[in-house]
């Protein structure tokens, strides 16, 4: 198991990484404004624990095997990529009013909104980078077996970025109703959102 030293340590450089303004938190943001505060939040929840796949993956090993291929590597960009621009494609065919819960939202519901943030983070290449080269800087071999460090760093990252990721779909929620009670304010949320999701997908596509 890891020490608490390696905990603390790590704790505090993921609470860092995932604050930091990035593509995850522009999606949570995008999704709370155009979508309300319980939608953000329930979306924000789906990306965070996306991050178990990714720690299930490097305690496997199928995330090297991942890195070390070209080929399944860019077709993961691409589904990844792929599906982002699907997902700001909708939300530009949106006419608004999600928000108050008028027509057109019965398939946007929080359980909805919860596995596409699930989806979005898992299919996303960066994130599989990202926990290969990030989890194991903190693992001590000494400490006990490798897989087990890197499950319970996994475990770690995954709350403090659920309570990030929650938090911010409410502020983005509080935000996007107090414009929404703007005259045709909602329609403009949901094109904003559109526009971060479409830039995002189409940066993951062409990333090398």
């Amino acid at each position: 198991m890891p020490t608490l030293a390696q905990l603390l340590a790590f704790l505090a450089a993921a609470v860092l990484i995932t604050a930091t303004p990035g593509p995850d938190n522009l999606m949570v943001l995008g999704v709370g404004m155009s979508r309300g505060r319980r939608r953000g939040i329930a979306f924000g929840l789906g990306c965070a624990l996306g991050c178990l796949s990714h720690t299930a993956l490097a305690v496997l090993g199928v995330s090297a095997l991942v890195a070390a291929s070209p080929i399944a590597f860019t077709a993961l960009k691409w589904i990844g990529g792929g599906y982002l621009v699907w997902l700001g494609l909708r939300a530009l065919r949106s006419r608004g009013g999600r928000l108050s819960g008028t027509a057109g939202a019965a398939d946007e519901t929080a359980a909805t909104l919860f596995r596409r943030g699930l989806a979005a983070n898992a299919v996303n290449p960066k994130v599989v980078l990202f926990f290969l080269s990030f989890l194991p800087q903190f693992v001590v071999p000494e400490q006990g077996p490798v897989a087990l460090q890197l499950g319970v760093l996994g475990l770690v990252f995954t709350a403090q970025a659920a309570l990030i990721f929650a938090l911010l779909g409410a502020f983005a929620g509080s935000i996007g109703a107090w414009l929404n009670r703007r005259p045709g304010a909602g329609a403009w949320l949901d094109r904003i959102a559109g526009v971060v999701f479409i830039g995002l997908g189409l940066r993951i596509i062409t990333s090398r």
